[in-house]
């Protein structure tokens, strides 16, 4: 009788690489050690694209919460990481402390994602951090000196915002920052003058350098809700001499340029805050009144011109929106400090659970990607992840 033989058969290296693109990180990071083939595609400018564009196409995202559980919006801020799935109606999985949290000083604001990658500013001090890695990179102090005008015996030095974007022609993440060179000058003890110089640094990570750029001369004010980087542009409400403006930064060819803000019958600066925000490809803007927790919000976008596109009517019992989910629905922060979500479609307010020191909160919705950064990765002893099963909420 003749023996049947078994035979093996082969994927071609390209399928293979295809099914593994759509995996998720942890599962990448462990089959690293199946050969060293995979391991080095893993790294590859080709395979990290091709991983994180699937995620996007399949609208694969997971989910931070930003907040502060203590009695001021200084005490220490940290992650809860968010159930993404169906059913399971974005429960806890992980609380999260950062790995660099002894260089925290001042409120943590969040910046992106990124491709992935979040930037962190604390103080003087900004990191770049991928949650999906766990790696993150503390950036070196800006060399660059104070403009000799500037005495050093009666200045002081502040730092304003931090935009954060990425240079699609050069595959480089940048970070932008407003310095502020603030100094007075006396006579006999009493102020007879005081003047303010500002400067702007920016930094590259694939030359993990900064450099000075020319300054706009605007005053760009914080964004502590939404992302407002849009197609290779950071954008920041300014002021300038003749009111306020958009001021915006091109990342790849690293200059400012500045767009009118929408108009309204009644001055929103007084009675509404106006928040800009990335909808959908597109700069955008919600509006929703300052007082009361009866809140209307309008969302408009700019296309060519500000075009209203919808208007969310008298959602009762909340402060403010924190960010948009999948379908539509609307993360909010209620007046009793709680995270809710929205649904425009059946007007239901559904409360998830979550608590934070007032105006603490801040949603992160981001796809899971390898981009490395050159870093550091998180070790147990320096970070702590509480599965659920933990402390509350």
């Amino acid at each position: 009788m003749q023996r049947l033989s078994k035979t093996r058969t082969e994927l071609p290296e390209m399928l293979v690489l295809d099914i593994l693109s759509k995996l998720p990180v942890e599962s990448l990071i462990r089959f690293k050690c199946v050969c060293k083939s995979w391991s080095s595609s893993f790294q590859t400018p080709f395979f990290i694209t091709q991983h994180h564009h699937s995620n996007l196409r399949n609208n694969n995202l997971n989910l931070l919460l930003q907040r502060c559980n203590g009695n001021t919006y200084l005490d220490l801020s940290y992650f809860s990481r968010l159930s993404t799935e169906k059913g399971q109606n974005f429960s806890l999985k992980q609380n999260i402390q950062l790995p660099f949290s002894e260089y925290f000083s001042h409120e943590l604001t969040v910046q992106g994602p990124r491709n992935g990658i979040l930037c962190l500013e604390f103080g003087d001090n900004i990191c770049l951090w991928n949650p999906s890695t766990r790696e993150y990179k503390i950036l070196p102090q800006s060399p660059i000196q104070r403009p000799p005008s500037v005495p050093p015996s009666v200045s002081n030095t502040s730092f304003g915002c931090v935009g954060f974007g990425y240079d699609s022609q050069t595959d480089d993440y940048k970070v932008l920052r407003f310095v502020i060179n603030s100094f007075s000058y006396y006579y006999d003890g009493v102020n007879i003058y005081s003047h303010a110089i500002q400067q702007v640094d920016l930094y590259s990570l694939k030359g993990n350098s900064w450099k000075e750029i020319s300054d706009p001369g605007i005053i760009a004010h914080y964004a502590t809700l939404f992302d407002i980087y849009v197609n290779g542009f950071y954008y920041w409400h300014a002021t300038e001499a003749s009111g306020d403006i958009i001021l915006s930064f091109d990342m790849v060819n690293e200059r400012f340029s500045t767009l009118p803000l929408p108009e309204f019958d009644e001055g929103f600066d007084i009675s509404h805050h106006l928040e800009l925000l990335n909808f959908n490809g597109l700069l955008g803007a919600i509006v929703y009144p300052r007082e009361g927790t009866l809140k209307s919000f309008d969302i408009l976008v700019m296309s060519g011109s500000w075009t209203k596109l919808f208007s969310i009517e008298s959602v009762p019992g909340v402060e403010r929106p924190l960010g948009f989910w999948k379908n539509g629905e609307l993360f909010l922060e209620s007046s009793d400090d709680e995270l809710v979500l929205f649904d425009p479609s059946t007007r239901g307010l559904k409360n998830l659970g979550f608590h934070a020191y007032k105006g603490t909160m801040q949603i992160i919705a981001y796809a899971e990607s390898l981009v490395p950064l050159n870093g550091r990765v998180e070790h147990g002893e320096l970070v702590l992840r509480r599965p659920v099963g933990g402390p509350s909420n």
